[in-house]
């Protein structure tokens, strides 16, 4: 294998002995033209008429997955508009003032088309985009990336916004992944705020120690996967969204993105109060509740979660409770928090002010870890085991412990 420099193209050639074709390098530290995961969470990087599949294997013809292109991308991005099925997850590349819309590799027809068809205001010759989901951002949205400014386009409205992020690396490509959203310029990437573009922690960082496996890059918070059968959790809920947040030690991590990867991070990049990990969590009425020892932690969900004015507050405040919280949950459209606290868990009417405690009662086995509601019933955790109910009244009505069901690596990303 012959390594040399092509100074003109800015990025290290590999040429193979069993082909003429030069393939580009992405572990030689190279500036991406684009990056987007597609329907299955797959995640493409492009570079001229190359991309790598995921993040790690060799540069293939950009081609091979999207014949039609003939060169370089400008940009691209997922969609996300669960609204509309029709375009829901469709990747959208761009190219001057083109745009292909593909579905499964395949373009769609009518395509390519112009750029002011399908995102009327947004510019030519861009330099990256990234979808934005709301709850993310105010509402479902495309942020377009032209020189410093950023064009905030609402799918719903077809209208756009325009911001000017100056303290923003000029972004070559961004990509949105678990939540977060980076800034590619260079071999580096730099994490913002997606609503007001803020920059925080130290940045930029060398993508090849985070986005990729490359030989002599180790990854910066190097961790080993934890066997499923070691497993224990602090805490798990989902929201009204359905975004779920499992949370261990002084980490969380969001299972619903599961297709595009499970990662871990600290819980203070989302809630920054939370300094010493959480004993219990729930959500209700677009607000999660997260406890610790006996202080309750209200945040408002939203395009980043903030804490309710004079919280935390304890447990008798807020729930007219006392004593160790174990678990929590609410079932989807219901007001009763249910709390579990050892062998007992007590109904409290969220709606009512004070809180009122509803029903006492005893439950059939104790050292519960954590515990969360669905439309298909209740899943409590006790270490590495589960078990199922198909609503609170089963689960107190019930004398004896179900069958106990296994955590897997497609739950909570641990190792089988």
């Amino acid at each position: 294998m012959r390594i040399f420099c092509n100074y003109f193209a800015n990025f290290i050639l590999i040429s193979h002995p069993d082909g003429d074709s030069a393939l580009p390098d992405r572990c030689a530290g190279i500036e991406f033209d684009a990056i987007t995961p597609d329907d299955k969470g797959q995640t493409f990087f492009f570079k001229g008429d190359h991309v790598w599949k995921g993040f790690e294997g060799d540069a293939q013809p950009s081609s091979q997955y999207f014949k039609e292109l003939n060169g370089h991308v400008d940009a691209a991005f997922r969609m996300h508009n669960p609204e509309n099925q029709g375009d829901h997850d469709h990747i959208y590349l761009f190219l001057d003032d083109k745009v292909f819309s593909y579905f499964e590799h395949t373009l769609e027809e009518g395509y390519p088309k112009e750029i002011q068809e399908d995102f009327p205001g947004v510019p030519t010759h861009l330099d990256a985009a990234v979808e934005c989901p709301k709850g993310e951002c105010v509402t479902d949205s495309v942020l377009f990336f032209k020189g410093p400014d950023v064009h905030v386009y609402d799918i719903v409205t077809k209208t756009v916004k325009t911001k000017t992020w100056p303290h923003l690396p000029a972004c070559t490509s961004v990509f949105r992944w678990l939540e977060h959203y980076y800034c590619f310029h260079g071999h580096n990437f730099t994490r913002f705020q997606p609503v007001t573009g803020e920059v925080t922690g130290n940045y930029p960082k060398d993508a090849r120690r985070y986005f990729m496996r490359c030989p002599d890059f180790g990854h910066g918070g190097e961790r080993t996967t934890l066997k499923c059968s070691d497993f224990k959790m602090d805490a798990i809920t989902t929201d009204d969204t359905g975004r779920m947040y499992m949370f261990k030690g002084s980490n969380y991590m969001r299972l619903d993105t599961h297709r595009d990867g499970l990662h871990a991070f600290p819980i203070t990049r989302s809630w920054k109060e939370l300094t010493n990990g959480v004993d219990a969590v729930f959500s209700y009425n677009d607000r999660i509740y997260l406890i610790k020892g006996d202080q309750v932690y209200i945040y408002k969900a939203g395009a980043h979660f903030t804490l309710i004015e004079g919280y935390p507050k304890t447990l008798k405040e807020e729930l007219n409770i006392e004593g160790q919280v174990d678990a929590a949950f609410v079932c989807p459209g219901q007001r009763t928090a249910h709390i579990i606290q050892g062998r007992k868990i007590t109904y409290i009417n969220l709606a009512a002010t004070p809180r009122e405690i509803t029903l006492d009662a005893p439950l059939p086995f104790g050292d519960i870890d954590a515990a969360f509601c669905l439309s298909d019933g209740i899943k409590i955790f006790q270490g590495s085991n589960y078990y199922h109910y198909d609503s609170p009244m089963l689960l107190v009505m019930s004398r004896i412990a179900p069958i106990p069901l296994k955590v897997t690596s497609a739950m909570v990303g641990c190792e089988d």
